[in-house]
């Protein structure tokens, strides 16, 4: 294997890692105040984990050496928007149920 292709791998491993790094940062939290308990990091470790076998598993006789397919670079950018995506849709939920509770405070305070 050469170089090249050992870098591109060590930098598209970092990349899903980094980013699911910042998944795990924002759900975490959501997924406590949200109550969805661990479905929201254990999907985003499971989709870097795919990713990652993805990128590492040795398929030469599919592909040159040190190539990734077009369709499978496409695929986990796919995978990686739809982490995005669910991470981007609880945040939202998470944002109206903190007015949600701004509004039930301020309208408890009032009547009391």
């Amino acid at each position: 294997m050469s170089n090249t292709s050992q870098d591109i791998r060590v930098i598209s491993t970092t990349r899903i890692w980094g980013i699911t790094v910042g998944i795990l940062a924002v759900c975490i939290p959501l997924s406590a105040v949200t109550r969805s308990g661990a479905l929201l990091p254990l999907a985003a470790i499971g989709g870097a984990t795919a990713g990652t076998i993805a990128i590492w598993r040795n398929d030469e006789k599919k592909s040159p050496p040190g190539a990734l397919q077009s369709q499978q670079l496409e695929l986990l950018e796919q995978r990686i928007a739809n982490l995005e995506t669910i991470v981007s849709h609880e945040e939202f939920d998470l944002q109206m149920k903190i007015k949600q509770l701004e509004t039930s405070d301020r309208n408890h305070h009032s009547i009391s």
